[in-house]
Parts: structure tokens; sequence; C-alpha cells
């Protein structure tokens, strides 16, 4: 995984950081989603760093100005721990604070956390926390505005950015694929996004949103990369497709789909992993 930061300097046991990709070959050029002539401008705005990682504040299509505003990062940049495969962790207390930054990616203000809202890197490496304000109180104080969550499947061919908080660093490239099943050491991510060669995230950009240049909505979050050519060890996923056959892509990163969040999220940004639609891993 691209590790969080201190843990990168600390360990190699916990999670590693991403190696500069080595070039892989993209989709074939018949599979290139067209370029909007109306691409968003992709900035820093939004987006927050954590004390070892990187992430956003979002809001789902439905999400009202008044609820709490939602921060969203990587399962494995839980400050408790990484979860362990198959564990899933609702209603945590936190106090997590966030630096909050502006389109050039200076920080503006500071953010808290009071809840994890639910955290797992089963099926998929996520963790989301409640903050203590609102998303109109945010835009009153700081004039920024929430990243909204895609709520459809990305498509392959798309031009993304990675946007990291805590490099203050934007990495362009393209959607390539996904991936059936990834695995790395004891966890398994399903239906991965993988990227094209040219965003070669390292330890730092974990939780940083994937933003989708033509609408400059979140849809993925980054998370890992294969460091050393290694096969399904942490550090290094392996692909693992329907039949089982295992691909090894050295050098090449990867991020979590966040189409499927949304539907477990109802009025007021309350966790409903119950709701009709609903396909996140439960406790």
């Amino acid at each position: 995984m691209n590790k969080p930061l201190l843990a990168a300097l600390s360990t190699l046991a916990i999670a590693g950081l991403g190696a500069t990709p080595a070039v892989a070959a993209p989709q074939g050029a018949g599979t290139a989603a067209p370029q909007s002539a109306k691409a968003v401008t992709v900035n820093f705005a939004g987006t927050v760093s954590l004390s070892n990682c990187s992430g956003s504040v979002i809001r789902f299509p439905n999400s009202a100005d008044t609820d709490p505003a939602l921060v969203l990062t990587n399962g494995h940049c839980l400050e408790t721990g990484m979860p362990d495969a198959g564990e899933v962790i609702t209603g945590q207390s936190s106090s997590r604070s966030f630096g909050l930054l502006n389109a050039s990616g200076t920080r503006i203000g500071t953010l808290r956390a009071n809840q994890v809202v639910y955290s797992t890197m089963t099926d998929t490496d996520v963790t989301i926390y409640r903050t203590t304000t609102t998303y109109s109180a945010i835009k009153n104080s700081y004039g920024i505005s929430p990243l909204t969550v895609q709520d459809t499947h990305p498509t392959a061919g798309t031009a993304i950015k990675v946007v990291s908080g805590y490099w203050k660093r934007i990495y362009s490239c393209n959607v390539d694929g996904f991936v059936y099943r990834l695995k790395e050491g004891d966890w398994t991510f399903k239906d991965s996004l993988r990227y094209t060669s040219a965003c070669n995230t390292i330890g730092g950009t974990s939780g940083s949103p994937v933003v989708d240049t033509a609408t400059g909505k979140v849809v993925a979050v980054n998370n890992t990369g294969n460091e050393d050519g290694e096969r399904c060890t942490v550090n290094n996923p392996c692909e693992v497709d329907a039949n089982g056959n295992v691909t090894v892509r050295q050098g090449i990163n990867y991020a979590q789909e966040t189409y499927n969040i949304p539907a477990c999220f109802t009025t007021g940004n309350k966790l409903n992993l119950s709701a009709a639609g609903c396909t996140l891993p439960k406790p």
C-alpha cells in the first residue's frame, strides 16, 4: 500500500511506499474516453492533510449543506491501526484533526473529527470520518466546498487526477482498467481501479481523492501499488481475475472505487448499512 508516511519511515512491516512505476502498456486507443471540452479545474480545494496521509472533505449527491461534513481517506490510515481482514469499524470515537487546503494547497484551517463513521480494509480500503462542523459552516468560514462522490461506476480511459493533500502534489493519468480482485497480504480488494503508469503515487498519498477531470467528482480513493514485483505480498498487490489467474504489474498503482458509498448514507449523512443498494461490508 501507499502507506502512511510516518510508518513508511519507521518500518517496512506495516505497508510500503509506492515505488516509481515502470512504464506499463496503456489500454488500446479504442478504449480511451472522449475528453470534455469543458473539463473542470482540479486543484487542492476541499482536500485535507492528515498526520501521515491524504484525504478530502466529501459529500454525496443527496447530502445537505447543513449536514455534518465528512472526510474520506484510506482504511489503512486509521489512527488506531489498520483494520484486520474481515473487520469493519463503525461509530468509533475520534478526535483526529485535518488540515483544510485551499485551491493552491495552502492550509487555511483545521477540521476535527468526532467519529469514525466507517472504516474497513475488506473489499475496499476506506475510512470515513464525521467532523464537528457542517458543509455550510466550512463554506462560510473558508470559502471551501466539499468534493462530491460520484454514485456511478467509473469508466476505463477516463482522465483523472490524484490529489495529495499531504504532499501538495497532483498526479495526472487515466483509468487503465479495473481489477476483479486485488490481493495484498491478508487483504483482498474488489473491483479496484488501476492507473496508467503516469500516476506514480508514493507514501503519504494514501487516501487522496481520485477526481474525474471532466466532472470534478470523486470516483475512487488512492491506496496501493506494486513496489518490488513480488506476488500478492504487502506492498506488492497482485491482480486476480475471475478464473483465479494472477498478474503482477510492478510499479503500477491502484485505487478503490467509491461509487458504492453514497447508497449507504441517508438523511443527515447518517450511515445505514441496511439501506437499499448498500453493498459495503458490514460488521
